[in-house]
């Protein structure tokens, strides 16, 4: 039984995690005038139905197709004749948008899918969406009250026009698909205002034997106006792809799919927080509990063993991934490779060839192959700017199997791996020391790049925790890294080996994150099978042991659930985190050869200096990264993941003295002037100024990060409960203030401009926080206060003995802004500011794709 009525902002986040995307939820916009009323939509409005002879609408002209259901098409009309056997069963329907419009992303975009079933009512055929978040077994009694609350949605009816042969049902569906139906359609990708039926028209229907494929046109239009002065909050939905459609009309190529959800469902097997695979909530009300229980399956693909005896074996259907025939031919065996990259990983699992790439076939090979078809999983290659690639896939609700996936790959993403690999490896690859990069090296990224993305698409998840369990030494060591990886995963944010240095002599090709422990062993807990096990509870004793290999091997950890922005093991971007001090201060080294690598590596005669700017914001946003991985260990926590029955607490403070050591090179670091970032040679090919800004800009955002209020607010927590042996807030927040403005206890004070620069942007992130209410800072603001004082006070001291005139002017203006600061009269609230620019830090799945870009823009 199931039971549909959960709020819908919780079905929203619920159903984002799992990336199902149902804009329809988002929509709030009233339809325009030009858009059909719904009540033709549903059907015939008042008509009654009259059943008329087969072969009276079913006539001659009808040309016909075999397959899931009968598909005539007569003309322009298209009718489905649906076997009695299938009425009643479920459908995954999967949306996508084939061909779209400028301003809208590119072809191949997913749009949403859902369960769906055909019912007969009388002498109605009803499509109806069904879902499974709340269940509850039949044979017990609470399920009449789960079936009492419980009513699918009414998609749209059917009037049934004829009975063919055994009374199947024949109904015609052109509506279906050249009106607007809003779980189907895409108003809200598009940010579309009304939709124009009289330009929306179904192009074909192609029958399968186990699934149904459409392709319709839709118009939808837009009408010109201002654009509004009011700020609009980013939408998730359509963010990633672009920012609508222009104003006008625009016309895109929708294609759905209808597919037979297996009529045996696959055994599903329980998730377990130590293991990162995505997964499938149901609140289930028949579990002999006392309160609803969640029951949560993990995301695989339904693996079974041609020969389940033997203890590895090739599976009866291996997982098969079509390279998009749009793939530039230069990259389509680097693609395949990073899709088969992922066997030895199921060899752990017990099977064999598990995973497979291949060929799209040619027209002439399939004529009706498309990559659209829900029955295919597609690499597909997009022309597209965005760089970037995201990795979606379509699950079974009832079970988390993963039936298909379409991996989404855009053009673009070669550049910013290119730039990544420049600013983070050139120094330890000869090939990376002129760009562009060659052919085989540009491969490699690509396969990688793809590895992740299919890694995916297998049911993993991100794993942040991974690439601080290795220490720093064997991340430097030649022989460790060909074996086990610089990182334990592929699903890590962990790009590059930038820590390893110039003399430590690694093979090029091991400075690029490949299948690693982790992956080999969650591949083995999610996919190997148990003899003997009946059902998912029967698997829980072997998962929990298997599980378990986590305490004697760290590196097979998983991000602990909690842990956003609290864990320093935690980091995005970072290699060998754990010791981040260290690590950083390797990768700086890096950076400040790569600086002077800049000029000779961007030069290209005849051309302009539009490639010497961009990998020189790189470098920038480069070192920011760096540094904030530092700055997470204040206030941080080191975590495990842990069960009952295993020693220990899941949170344990980082030591004192790491915290303190972290600060301390943050202020000789961070808050001290980067030489190596001043490069005239460069800076001034690529711009008459604006290095002050990228630097204020830069430094604003480590310090942003340092002093957030989440974090001064778990340091008071953390003294409260530790006392003297937890690093206060206010002692971190006066070495920070000393290490920024240490010429004020020079015998002669004297500040430059970068050291200027830096200050003002101490001043504005601390204003900041008295400007603009922020959470929790009913603990913050004394504290803030007390520092803004403490700072007038020290600067009132030394002016006597300040006789560098910039310096004078500076130290008295920022006694004349902190007093505004303090009295709020004087500073209105502020938008954004240096507090603006937090350094992003996440163990969450965001699936606006998985390579972000931090660089640094002036």
């Amino acid at each position: 039984m199931r039971y549909n009525g959960i709020a819908a902002m919780k079905y929203l986040a619920v159903l984002a995690l799992a990336l199902f995307v149902l804009p329809a939820l988002a929509q709030d916009t009233p339809p325009a005038a030009d858009a059909p009323a719904a009540t033709p939509a549903a059907g015939r409005g008042p008509q009654q139905p009259q059943i008329k002879p087969y072969d009276k609408v079913i006539t001659k002209e009808a040309v016909t197709k075999e397959g899931l259901f009968k598909v005539h098409r007569i003309k322009e009309k298209f009718y489905y004749e649906i076997p009695v056997a299938q009425l009643g069963k479920e459908f995954l329907w999967v949306s996508q948008i084939a061909k779209t419009t400028i301003g809208v992303g590119y072809g191949g975009q997913a749009l949403g899918n859902r369960v769906v079933k055909w019912e007969r009512h009388g002498d109605r055929i009803l499509l109806r969406s069904v879902l499974y978040e709340v269940v509850a077994d039949p044979k017990e009694p609470i399920s009449r009250a789960v079936q009492a609350a419980n009513t699918d949605t009414i998609l749209m009816a059917f009037n049934i026009e004829a009975l063919g042969k055994d009374d199947a049902p024949v109904i015609e569906v052109t509506k279906l698909f050249s009106t607007e139906i809003p779980e189907f359609g895409a108003r809200v990708r598009l940010r579309a205002r009304g939709f124009d039926a009289s330009r929306s028209f179904l192009e074909r229907a192609s029958p399968y034997p186990t699934n149904i494929e459409v392709e319709a046109t839709h118009t939808y239009t837009l009408p010109i106006e201002a654009p509004s002065t009011t700020p609009q909050r980013p939408d998730p939905t359509t963010s990633f792809f672009g920012n609508g459609m222009r104003p006008g009309s625009a016309t895109v190529v929708m294609y759905y799919s209808m597919v037979a959800l297996p009529d045996k469902p696959m055994m599903p097997r329980l998730f377990d927080e130590r293991v990162g695979y995505f997964n499938q909530r149901q609140i289930d009300y028949g579990k002999p509990e006392h309160r609803a229980k969640t029951t949560t399956y993990i995301r695989r693909w339904r693996l079974e063993k041609k020969d389940p005896s033997a203890d590895i074996s090739e599976p009866v259907k291996p997982i098969v991934y079509y390279v998009d025939p749009a793939t530039p031919a230069r990259w389509v065996k680097y693609v395949k490779q990073g899709i088969e990259v992922w066997q030895p990983a199921f060899e752990e699992a017990g099977f064999r060839k598990a995973i497979i790439a291949r060929d799209a076939p040619s027209p002439t090979e399939d004529p009706d192959w498309a990559a659209e078809d829900a029955r295919y999983s597609v690499i597909r290659w997009l022309p597209s700017t965005i760089e970037n690639a995201s990795g979606p896939h379509v699950a079974d609700p009832r079970t988390g199997e993963i039936l298909e996936s379409d991996i989404q790959f855009y053009h673009n993403v070669m550049n910013l791996s290119r730039d990544w690999y420049f600013v983070q490896a050139g120094p330890l690859d000869p090939r990376a020391r002129q760009l562009p990069l060659p052919d085989d090296l540009m491969g490699e990224l690509i396969r990688y790049v793809v590895a992740h993305e299919v890694g995916h698409t297998l049911g993993f998840q991100h794993n942040m925790k991974a690439s601080s369990l290795y220490p720093i030494e064997k991340v430097r060591d030649r022989e460790w890294v060909k074996t086990m990886g610089h990182t334990p995963t592929l699903m890590d944010y962990s790009r590059f080996n930038y820590v390893a240095q110039p003399e430590d002599k690694i093979d090029p090709k091991d400075l690029i994150p490949k299948i690693g422990p982790y992956d080999k062993w969650a591949t083995m807990w999610g996919y190997k099978p148990i003899p003997g096990a009946k059902t998912p509870e029967d698997e829980k004793k072997t998962l929990d042991q298997w599980a378990r290999a986590q305490d004697t091997k760290p590196y097979l950890r998983f991000s602990t659930a909690g842990t956003r922005g609290t864990d320093p093991g935690e980091n995005t971007e970072a290699v060998g985190d754990a010791d981040a001090v260290t690590a950083t201060g390797l990768g700086l080294k890096n950076l400040e050869r790569v600086s002077g690598m800049l000029l000779s590596a961007t030069s290209e005669p005849g051309e302009s200096w539009d490639q010497l700017e961009e990998v020189y914001g790189r470098l920038l946003g480069q070192w920011v990264l760096e540094l904030n991985h530092v700055a997470q260990i204040a206030g941080g926590f080191d975590s495990q993941q842990k069960h009952a029955g295993q020693e220990g607490v899941r949170f344990v403070v980082v030591p004192k003295a790491r915290q303190v050591a972290a600060v301390k090179f943050l202020n000789d670091n961070a808050f001290t002037t980067p030489a190596f970032i001043i490069k005239p040679e460069v800076l001034r090919r690529i711009e008459p100024d604006g290095l002050m800004n990228r630097l204020r800009t830069a430094q604003a955002r480590i310090l942003s990060n340092l002093v957030s209020n989440p974090r001064l607010t778990r340091m008071v927590e953390q003294t409260a409960i530790d006392g003297a042996t937890a690093y206060a807030p206010e002692e971190m927040l006066a070495d920070v203030r000393k290490g920024i403005f240490r010429e004020i206890d020079t015998p002669s004070p004297r500040v430059d401009a970068y050291r200027r620069n830096t200050q003002r942007a101490w001043l504005q992130v601390m204003s900041d926080k008295l400007s603009v209410r922020e959470p929790n800072t009913e603990e913050v603001r004394p504290m803030v206060r007390g520092e803004l004082k403490t700072l007038s006070s020290d600067i009132a001291r030394v002016l006597p003995r300040v006789t560098d005139r910039p310096t004078r002017n500076h130290l008295e203006d920022l006694r004349d802004q902190i007093a505004k600061a303090l009295d709020p009269k004087f500073l209105p609230p502020a938008p954004g500011g240096a507090a603006a620019f937090p350094r992003p830090t996440s163990n969450g799945e965001e699936y606006t794709g998985c390579w972000p870009d931090y660089a640094i823009e002036r």
